[in-house]
């Protein structure tokens, strides 16, 4: 019983350890991050794409548009060669919800890749940021925040729109 257990320890053991990694931590919530914001995108209906709970807010589409465009403008900036073209996205913003969802779709699955490719050693660099210098684990830790502090926003929109939002997913 002893050699079967330590046998299991043996083999999860590098499993376990390449689940713990910063980048391989971050990449597995980004997915239910992703997951997660889409149900909320599909349960507003249509309609209520513009609704705001009040003047000083920005409505439920632009709220997704917006966590997109950070999504795009830090991945591109900090995880790759590209340049993030804002103006772009504004003039090519999405009209409809289908079309809202699709681009959130497209921005999570960019960051996860630009991610992905990413060495974990290059996470420890400084980058230069608005704010200060910042690792790119700091970027990294801020692409969520993000998703996250709108997200709890739009799950006030959903509330007061009498809509169920979806449950919560974690990790």
């Amino acid at each position: 019983m002893k050699r079967l257990f330590f046998f299991f320890v043996f083999i999860s053991y590098p499993i376990m350890a390449q689940q713990l990694t910063p980048k391989s931590a971050f990449l597995e919530k980004w997915k239910n991050s992703k997951e997660y914001l889409l149900e909320m995108a599909t349960s507003m209906p249509e309609d209520k794409y513009v609704y705001t709970p009040t003047e000083r807010e920005m409505d439920f589409k632009n709220q997704l548009l917006h966590i997109c465009g950070n999504m795009l403008w830090l991945s591109t900036t900090y995880f790759s060669d590209e340049v993030f073209d804002r103006k772009k996205l504004a003039k090519n913003a999405p009209g409809s919800k289908a079309e809202v969802i699709k681009l959130l779709e497209k921005s999570f699955d960019e960051v996860y890749e630009r991610v992905k490719n990413t060495t974990e050693e290059s996470l420890t660099a400084e980058v230069d940021f608005f704010a200060g210098p910042k690792s790119k684990l700091q970027i990294l830790n801020l692409l969520q925040d993000h998703v996250t502090h709108h997200r709890g926003q739009l799950i006030v929109y959903l509330n007061l729109s009498e809509i169920k939002p979806p449950k919560y997913v974690g990790w």
